[in-house]
């Protein structure tokens, strides 16, 4: 069946602006206050219940976490999850201040945390690659850093995740960023290039060239992660949880760990248990055949050789770097305060 672009874009607007990513991003205020939905876990008996928070609604992007939920992961630690939906960026002030213990977050959000005093720390890592691209219609020439010159360049505005990219990529390849027209389009991104106002755009690899995709236009691609390696999303607590209940850490994450290790191996099985958590991308055909597309291509970026949930330190040290050099934070922040492996190490 041939998906309408519109209507398309519609229901991928709902169900994937996120902060990003995905959760990721600071997005503008929708029409109903985030947090309303809340999803709990199978009771337990003695079960300890945690708060996770997340970026701005239900999606099938938080499968792994879906998925431990609906296996019993969570349960089998003695846990009772519960998941709240707001803004990143007020999110982690309530990490912070320890009002909330865990939440789900993006690499920069602690750096910029804590340069800001927040006493923020990753203990889990879960992308495996940056997921911030410049996209534009395939063919257009537009397919590296340096042939940006000249063209205007769609964002959603001076701040999130999209912008922390773009700063990235002018960094790690020295573009002169005063020869492109960056213009502040917001999350429109798809439309935007479709309708040629701008020639290219920056947004989450899952989320605009999907649109793309589905509306039968294939795009280019420029990775950030191609140019420079950041951390990106993970699971984010505070110094005064790991030092008084590392055990509650490890539990969540080893739980987590399992549901991401489940998703990996058996992807259609996670994302009809994903289905049960967010029945609305299965409502229809059209918003199953979107949900399965953002969910494939996001699956990309969580795949890894390497230890699943390890923190690798030599990203955190230079996005700690990049970002005071480019002036993103003030305060210089040491890269091992950021992170930490303990919870993961061992497993």
């Amino acid at each position: 069946m041939k998906i309408q672009f519109a209507k398309m874009t519609r229901i991928i607007t709902m169900l994937t602006l996120l902060a990003a990513l995905a959760g990721c991003v600071p997005v503008s205020a929708p029409a109903s206050t985030p947090g309303a939905s809340v999803v709990t876990a199978p009771t337990a008996a003695a079960a300890e219940t945690i708060e996770l928070a997340m970026g701005y609604i239900p999606s099938v992007q938080f499968a792994p976490f879906y998925v431990a939920v609906e296996k019993g992961f969570y349960r089998e630690e003695g846990l009772e999850v519960k998941f709240r939906y707001g803004f990143e960026s007020d999110l982690i002030k309530l990490v912070g201040s320890n009002e909330l213990q865990f939440m789900i977050g993006s690499g920069e959000e602690v750096i910029l945390g804590r340069a800001q005093g927040l006493p923020v720390i990753y203990a889990m890592s879960w992308y495996r690659k940056f997921p911030v691209v410049v996209f534009a219609p395939k063919g257009s020439g537009l397919d590296s850093p340096a042939k940006l010159i000249g063209h205007k360049i769609g964002i959603p505005g001076l701040f999130g995740a999209s912008y922390v990219g773009w700063k990235a990529l002018v960094y790690a390849t020295q573009l002169d960023e005063s020869k492109v027209s960056l213009q502040s389009i917001g999350f429109t991104q798809a439309a935007a290039v479709q309708s040629q106002q701008v020639d290219a755009a920056l947004d989450y690899s899952v989320n605009g060239p999907v649109q793309m995709r589905l509306a039968g236009q294939e795009v280019d691609e420029i990775f950030v992660a191609d140019y420079v390696d950041l951390p990106s999303n993970g699971i984010i607590t505070n110094d005064k949880t790991v030092a008084e209940q590392p055990e509650l850490v490890r539990r969540f994450v080893r739980a987590t760990l399992r549901g991401l290790e489940y998703t990996l191996v058996n992807p259609d099985g996670a994302f009809a248990l994903s289905l049960q958590q967010v029945p609305e991308a299965g409502a229809d055909e059209t918003a199953r055949k979107t949900n399965r597309a953002i969910f494939d291509e996001v699956l990309k970026l969580w795949q890894t050789e390497g230890v699943l949930g390890f923190s690798d330190p030599a990203r955190w040290e230079t996005a700690a770097r990049f970002m005071q050099a480019m002036g993103l934070i003030t305060t210089a922040v040491k890269p091992e305060t950021l992170y930490t492996n303990q919870f993961v190490e061992t497993r």
